[in-house]
C-alpha cells in the first residue's frame, strides 16, 4: 500500500508541471505571433508613404486585391445588409415608435449597426473569404519556390507579395463597411415606410441619423474597419510564408491564421471601443 502510494504523486507531478510549461509556452508564441504581426503591419505604413515602392508591378498587384476582396463580395455584402436593414433598422423603428422615444431612433442606429455590426460583421466576411485564400495562395508560391524566385531576380518579396495584401485588405473592408452601412438603413428604411411601420419621410430620417453621428463615431468606424483588417492580412501573410515544403501544411496554417484574424478582430474592437467611448 505504501509503495503504490508513493508513485501516484510522482506520476501526477509532471504533468502538473509539464502543463504550466505548455500553456506559458502557447502565451509566448501567441504573443510573438502578435510581435510579428505588428512589426509587419508597421513596416508596410512605413514603405506604404514612400512613392519609390510604388513600382508597376506593386500597383498591379494592390489593384487584384482590392478587386479580390473590396469589389467581387459587393453583391453578397449588399444582399446582408438588406436583411440586416430589414430585420435591425425595422425593429429600432418600431419599437421607438411604439415607446414614444423616436428621438432615441438615430442614436440607436448609429451605435447598432454603424459604431458596432458593420466594422465586424464586414471584417468577419473579409477574414473568412478572402483570409483562406490569402494564406492559401501564399503557401503555394513558398512551396513553389516563387518567393525565391523573386529574390533571385533583385525583386523584394515583401513590396510585391505582402504589402499590396495588407493595405488591399485594410482599404477595401473600409469600403464595404460604409456601403453595408448605407445599404442597411437604405434598405431599413424604404422596408419600414413600405409595411407601415415607419417615417416615409426620408429626410427626417437622414437628418435623424446624421445628427446622432459624432466625431468619435466616425473615428471608431475608421479603426474598427482599418485596424482589424491589417492585422488579418498581416496574419494571414504571416500564415502563409511561414508554410515549409509540404502541402499538408496549408489547412493547418491557414486555420491559425482565420483564428488569430477573429481573435484580433474582436481584442481590437473591444480596445476601440473602450479608447474612444470610456
Amino acid at each position: 500500500m505504501s509503495i503504490k502510494s508513493s508513485k501516484v504523486p510522482c506520476e501526477l507531478e509532471p504533468a502538473s508541471v509539464r502543463l504550466p510549461g505548455r500553456l506559458g509556452a502557447l502565451a509566448w508564441a501567441q504573443w510573438d505571433q502578435l510581435r510579428h504581426a505588428a512589426a509587419v503591419i508597421g513596416t508596410v505604413l512605413f514603405v506604404f508613404v514612400q512613392p519609390r515602392c510604388w513600382s508597376r508591378r506593386v500597383r498591379k498587384a494592390f489593384a487584384q486585391q482590392i478587386l479580390s476582396v473590396g469589389v467581387e463580395p459587393l453583391w453578397f455584402v449588399g444582399a446582408v445588409a438588406v436583411f440586416v436593414g430589414i430585420s435591425v433598422v425595422v425593429q429600432l423603428t418600431f419599437w421607438a415608435d411604439e415607446t414614444g422615444q423616436s428621438q432615441l431612433l438615430g442614436p440607436l442606429l448609429v451605435t447598432v449597426v454603424a459604431r458596432e455590426l458593420g466594422p465586424v460583421l464586414i471584417n468577419l466576411v473579409v477574414i473568412v473569404r478572402s483570409g483562406s485564400a490569402m494564406t492559401t495562395q501564399l503557401g503555394v508560391f513558398e512551396i513553389n519556390g516563387d518567393v525565391r524566385v523573386l529574390e533571385t531576380q533583385g525583386r523584394d518579396p515583401f513590396l510585391e507579395l505582402v504589402m499590396p495584401r495588407v493595405l488591399g485588405t485594410a482599404v477595401s473592408t473600409f469600403c464595404l463597411t460604409i456601403v453595408f452601412i448605407l445599404v442597411t438603413f437604405a434598405s431599413g428604411f424604404l422596408f419600414a415606410a413600405w409595411t407601415g411601420k415607419g417615417s416615409r419621410d426620408l429626410f427626417l430620417f437622414a437628418d435623424t441619423v446624421s445628427s446622432a453621428v459624432q466625431p468619435k463615431d466616425i473615428f471608431n468606424i475608421l479603426a474598427k474597419s482599418i485596424l482589424p483588417a491589417m492585422f488579418a492580412g498581416a496574419s494571414c501573410c504571416i500564415g502563409g510564408l511561414g508554410i515549409g515544403k509540404s502541402v499538408a501544411e496549408i489547412p493547418q496554417a491557414t486555420q491559425r491564421a482565420l483564428t488569430r484574424s477573429v481573435a484580433g478582430l474582436f481584442v481590437i474592437s473591444a480596445v476601440v471601443s473602450l479608447l474612444t467611448y470610456w
